[in-house]
């Protein structure tokens, strides 16, 4: 079964607001299995554009990586973050076929 993911990109305005969340993430994500594949580090945008931090996080399948972002743990954290970050979160299923 693929994986699901959340490809989160943000740009905070206040980081000492912003951590709050940040921090609250850790138990929600763990509750529905979900790690950090990528969170920050070093990036280049070479086409488009971008935001000064990205994140990736993996979840066992589409459907929980939905639920996770559903709970209402996760939407009472959305609220958090808002006055301190704008961003751009996609949900999506990992690909789990024929590699080149």
């Amino acid at each position: 079964m693929a994986k699901g993911y959340w490809i989160g990109r943000v740009d905070v305005s206040d980081d000492e607001g912003y951590m709050p969340y940040a921090a609250a993430n850790a138990a929600i994500f763990k509750k529905f299995g979900g790690r950090y594949v990528v969170r920050g580090g070093q990036f280049d945008s070479v086409e488009g554009t971008a935001r000064s931090r990205n994140v990736v996080i993996e979840f066992p399948d589409y459907a929980t990586a939905r639920a996770c972002y559903d709970s209402p743990e996760y939407q009472a954290n959305k609220k958090v973050r808002a006055p301190y970050a704008i961003g751009d979160v996609i949900i999506i299923e990992g690909y789990d076929g024929p590699q080149p």
